[in-house]
């Protein structure tokens, strides 16, 4: 299974970037493979951006990101007295 998770590029320097996942979690990433600028968001995988995402699609990503996060800590919690 892949799993590559939206985050929003802080700052760039050569190829590499410091990223912000949100929930104050920032990484440095490479950005060799993409066209990223400050401020855009970008997928990551294994440690690097692999695509450029549109504003809204990183904002519905993360939030359906955060539902699933959300629910897992619920029946965590619920199932663990």
């Amino acid at each position: 299974m892949c799993l590559a998770i939206p985050a929003k590029v802080i700052e760039i320097h050569g190829d590499t970037a410091k990223v912000d996942f949100g929930a104050e979690t920032m990484r440095e990433v490479n950005v060799s493979l993409v066209e990223a600028k400050i401020g855009e968001y970008v997928i990551v995988h294994a440690g690097y951006a692999i695509e450029v995402l549109d504003q809204k699609a990183a904002e519905e990503t993360l939030a359906l990101w955060n539902e699933i996060l959300n629910k897992y800590e619920e029946s965590t919690t619920t199932s663990n007295p």
